[in-house]
């Protein structure tokens, strides 16, 4: 069986994601064919597919045009499996998420509002979810009402995370009668999670 997939026109990390959605519904054998207009989505999913032992072909059709294919194989079936084991096998593990800033690394301001929310979307397509996520700083900003990332906030909550939101932070800004998702927190609590955690995720 193939499936074919069209994401041109959509911001990473999309195109992997509605990809990884299809694959996991395909037999071993099975293939999907999508397509993308730009070089680093085909980069970004023969990568997915070099993780996943996926068989990969990628063309160009044109300017902008490019179709990737990925085919699954047996061993990705194993790996998948074996990944799950994994999963369950690390259930006590305590991740954290800080993100201290609306935008994600240095540079250009609008493109790191674009990575911002393209990682917080990656966030909620992650197999094994954080325990937290501590917003503080202009990363407050994140969480109120309005914020383009408060449904993936609400997802992602839904599912068991816990979102908190410096209580200072929202004041300074005037934002804590705005708040969309999760609780108001303080300082020593934030100390503390971090403190507590396994893991500590940055961008």
């Amino acid at each position: 069986m193939q499936e074919t997939l069209d994401a041109r026109g959509k911001a990473c990390p999309i195109p992997v994601v509605e990809t990884k959605k299809v694959l996991a519904t395909l037999n071993v054998g099975d293939s999907v064919e999508v397509a993308v207009d730009n070089f680093i989505a085909v980069q970004n999913l023969s990568k997915m597919a070099a993780q996943k032992h996926f068989q990969v072909f990628s063309e160009k059709k044109a300017e902008n045009d490019y179709l990737v294919t990925l085919t699954v194989t047996g061993t990705s079936s194993k790996e998948s499996a074996e990944k799950t084991v994994r999963i369950s096998d690390s259930s006590v593990d305590k991740t954290v998420v800080v993100l201290s800033s609306d935008k994600m690394g240095e540079g250009d301001e609008k493109l790191g509002r674009i990575l911002m929310k393209g990682f917080i979307y990656a966030l909620t397509e992650q197999e094994q979810l954080p325990e937290t996520i501590l917003l503080y700083n202009n990363g407050a900003k994140l969480s109120v009402e309005g914020a383009d990332s408060l449904a993936d906030f609400k997802l992602l909550e839904s599912q068991g995370v816990e979102i908190m939101t410096c209580g200072t932070c929202l004041n300074h800004y005037g934002l804590t009668e705005k708040l969309g998702v999760g609780s108001v927190t303080n300082m020593y609590v934030i100390a503390e999670k971090q403190m507590q955690a396994t893991k500590i995720v940055k961008p």
